[in-house]
């Protein structure tokens, strides 16, 4: 009953709002207030707020909802590990693919290194200290060659 009620007010408030815009020429924003205020009594009228009140207390619909979202966090670490661990399906069936025709095995992305893999030691530095600016730049052509630039 009370939330009846203040559906009501809240649409008779908004049609206010509606008439007062409508009175200063904007009838396109006045057309579009009227439209949100006639929600809440096209709610009421159809019982959508008494099925969201009866739901909102009870306790079934919380366990309910506690159980969805714990079918999306699932879901969702799943995905994560997935991506992390060499991709999707396709993508494997395309590595498989490519080793079953003959090619090398093609490793998964450098970019989604597998859980347990380490990360490789980093070279010592001294040599390359001591090399002036033109490795960096042959190591930049290196790279851009690579890639086809």
């Amino acid at each position: 009953m009370l939330a009846e009620t203040i559906c009501s007010a809240v649409s008779a408030a908004g049609l206010g709002i509606a008439a007062i815009t409508a009175y200063r020429r904007r009838f396109l924003a006045a057309t579009r207030i009227a439209a949100y205020s006639l929600v809440p009594v096209g709610l009421v009228l159809t019982g959508a707020v008494e099925w969201a009140v009866n739901t909102a207390f009870s306790p079934s619909a919380w366990v309910g909802f506690g159980l969805l979202g714990g079918a999306w966090l699932l879901f969702m670490t799943t995905r994560i590990v997935e991506r992390r661990s060499g991709g999707t399906r396709q993508s494997r069936k395309e590595r498989k693919a490519a080793a079953a025709a003959g090619g090398e095995a093609v490793a998964p992305a450098a970019s989604a290194p597998s859980l347990g893999a380490a990360r490789p030691a980093a070279a010592p530095r001294s040599q390359k200290a001591a090399d002036t600016g033109a490795d960096d730049f042959s190591d930049i052509e290196a790279i851009l060659k690579k890639h086809g630039i």
